[in-house]
């Protein structure tokens, strides 16, 4: 597939506009805690990262290494329990379940290893679901036909203008994590966050996809993927390691793979991080 131009739904807007001075990503001393006193675990310890507009970022680690938990603060699915978390240079660490919700449904789209598609809805109906649900910002309030308007044009540009009918049960795996990033991408979203959006796909859908997602990204889009898999991996600018809720390593690389191939050192990477393939 071609490059994916994302035109002007990836620039950031309003209160969220970015400069080349401020990062789309920043925490700062992020801590999450479970429990209390001697019981008391922190999934996240103190964690510092910035991730710019425009990055690919793969994050890795161990069960239990605390990249999930990270992944659902920056997505505004939790809140930390201590420090600074701000996207796009608006603190978002202490909004409220409301305000979350409004900052995800339109400033983040969200792709996962299983589909989380309707099974007896239209891949077209699937796509438009989200902008049902915006109570704010510039796609709230869209006619049914303006909805299913944005949603063709979001199906077109992940390369399935003429699979708008079909159900999930008509489409391979990979053509419904098309479907879902396009209902990712629905939204007009700042960033993509990917939570091992290849783990049930073979290695040649995988490459599609990661394609897809190098694509968008090429485009001006911010992509972050949780994986475990070194071929994953490889497709980012940087690799973000964590272990024991602290981030140990960060690796920048260039996206320079072949398909199908990895970065020895990314590779490497992964490996020596005994992380189980049941991730």
């Amino acid at each position: 597939m071609g490059q994916v131009e994302l035109a002007h739904s990836v620039a950031v807007r309003g209160c969220f506009k970015t400069s080349s001075f401020m990062p789309l990503i920043h925490s700062h001393n992020l801590v999450k805690s479970y429990g209390n006193g001697v019981q008391q675990v922190r999934a996240l310890d103190g964690v510092d990262l910035d991730i710019e507009q425009g990055d690919f970022v793969a994050i890795i680690g161990a069960s239990g290494s605390g990249k999930s938990t990270f992944m659902n603060m920056i997505g505004c699915l939790d809140t930390p329990t201590s420090g600074l978390y701000e996207l796009a240079g608006q603190n978002v660490s202490q909004m409220s379940i409301d305000e979350l919700a409004d900052i995800r449904s339109q400033r983040i789209g969200f792709v996962f290893q299983q589909f989380n598609l309707l099974a007896r809805t239209s891949a077209l109906d699937n796509v438009a679901m989200p902008l049902q649900y915006m109570r704010s910002g510039k796609l709230a309030g869209l006619s049914k036909k303006e909805q299913k308007e944005h949603a063709r044009n979001r199906l077109a540009q992940v390369g399935l203008g003429d699979r708008l009918s079909h159900t999930p049960s008509e489409l391979s795996g990979g053509q419904q994590q098309r479907v879902a990033i396009a209902r990712a991408l629905v939204n007009d979203p700042d960033l993509i966050l990917a939570d091992e959006p290849t783990g049930a796909l073979d290695s040649k859908m995988t490459v599609e996809i990661m394609e897809l997602l190098k694509s968008l990204n090429q485009g001006g889009m911010t992509v972050i993927v949780v994986t475990h898999e070194p071929d994953v991996a490889a497709y980012a600018n940087q690799v973000v390691v964590f272990k024991d809720g602290k981030i140990i390593e960060i690796k920048h690389q260039h996206q320079t793979q072949a398909k199908g191939t990895s970065s020895l050192n990314t590779a490497q990477l992964v490996s020596n991080l005994d992380v189980p393939s049941a991730l």
